[in-house]
């Protein structure tokens, strides 16, 4: 038995794995699952009717979730001079160059979210295969590499969620905690979905969300009926 033991199994006798119901039914099946002694994650994962492996089928993106995360998010950002003051007057958590990303290549990770002026991106790109493997590489189409650093702080501090393509045509991403309740929950995968059918590439063809399931840290998943998307 995975996650919780007694309470898992008791969890998941409340879930049919053959049915799929309304994302609000979901919700409210969540809320009614045991709690642990923590505020739980909660995590949908999403597939999508593409082929992952084109490059014209690709879906980054992000979204700042209405109700944001509930977790203190620790902000990097990778800037000099006025763009340094301008992100350390906005809340980042470190701001510095060429001596940030000496710290990082050494193995110094003390942060969720990485934002990089433009002109810093020949600095950051040598960062490449510590930040890529960790999703934390500035990417301009997800907003974290700009010359508005005030701005994209903001945003990754009010819980702004990068989704990306995984294996299996999957993203997975989180939209909240359990102590949030299901209108809250709702409002963020809401947003979530809109985000992800925005971004949905031209050459994919037929039926784009295929399937979902929501779950939190320590519960089973639950199978959402996606006909409502």
């Amino acid at each position: 038995m995975t996650k919780g033991g007694k309470r898992f199994k008791t969890d998941i006798e409340k879930v049919d794995p053959q049915k799929r119901v309304g994302l609000e039914e979901a919700l409210t099946t969540l809320e009614s699952f045991g709690k642990a002694k923590f505020d739980e994650t909660v995590d949908v994962a999403i597939r999508l009717g593409i082929d992952a492996k084109q490059s014209d089928q690709k879906v980054p993106g992000a979204v700042v979730l209405p109700h944001g995360l509930g977790k203190k998010v620790r902000v990097a950002v990778f800037a000099k001079g006025d763009k340094a003051k301008e992100a350390t007057d906005a809340g980042a958590d470190t701001v510095g160059a060429e001596e940030l990303a000496e710290k990082v290549q050494g193995g110094w990770f003390d942060f969720d979210k990485v934002v990089a002026t433009p002109d810093m991106m020949g600095v950051v790109g040598r960062l490449g295969k510590v930040l890529g493997p960790r999703g934390l590489m500035p990417n301009p189409k997800l907003g974290t590499v700009t010359m508005d650093v005030a701005r994209a702080v903001g945003e990754q501090k009010a819980g702004k969620v990068q989704f990306r393509i995984e294996k299996g045509a999957i993203i997975h991403a989180p939209v909240g905690k359990r102590s949030f309740g299901p209108e809250k929950l709702k409002d963020n995968i809401m947003a979530l979905i809109d985000a992800i059918k925005k971004a949905k590439p031209a050459a994919a063809k037929g039926t784009y969300i295929k399937s979902m399931a929501v779950s939190s840290t320590m519960s089973p998943g639950i199978r959402v009926d996606v006909g409502q998307f």
